[in-house]
């Protein structure tokens, strides 16, 4: 596991109570960024849902801070159906696109997927909350 994700109402609100709780300087935001280098996808359609992040790297694993803007999209769904907190566990892999299918053969189908916003890898949300009560995220780097 090398990420835990939270979706949030405001990035730069919640940012600064992390960063007053771990003593630091609240790192920079960052957007998903420019549409046609992250290509999303939500539930198998095209997407152009965006959000704001911010991101914490601890010792042993990265907390990521998700705003998502109104545009449907796995972040949203959360935030509108539980509210602020844990969206994702990430996971780095190799060949995310042969363990979509994959895991989508065993009944855990793809959420949303898309490039990173500098075109350097690539995310999958995978919906895992009926038998395992969370959603993975796959990363992978290019």
């Amino acid at each position: 596991m090398c990420q835990i994700g939270l979706v949030v109402n405001d990035v730069e609100k919640t940012g600064q109570a992390f960063a007053d709780f771990f003593g630091i300087e609240r790192p920079e935001v960052a957007d998903s960024g420019p549409d046609e280098i992250v290509k999303a996808e939500v539930y198998g359609e095209r997407s152009t849902a965006s959000c704001k992040m911010m991101f914490f790297d601890t010792p042993t694993v990265q907390i990521e801070l998700i705003e998502p803007d109104e545009k449907p999209s796995a972040w949203r769904d959360i935030l509108n159906e539980k509210g602020e907190g844990l969206h994702h566990i990430a996971f780095q892999v190799k060949d995310a696109e042969g363990k979509i299918k994959t895991l989508g053969e065993k009944g855990f189908p793809l959420m949303q997927k898309g490039n990173y916003g500098n075109g350097s890898g690539m995310y999958a949300y995978i919906d895992a909350r009926k038998d395992l009560k969370l959603i993975f995220e796959l990363l992978e780097s290019f």
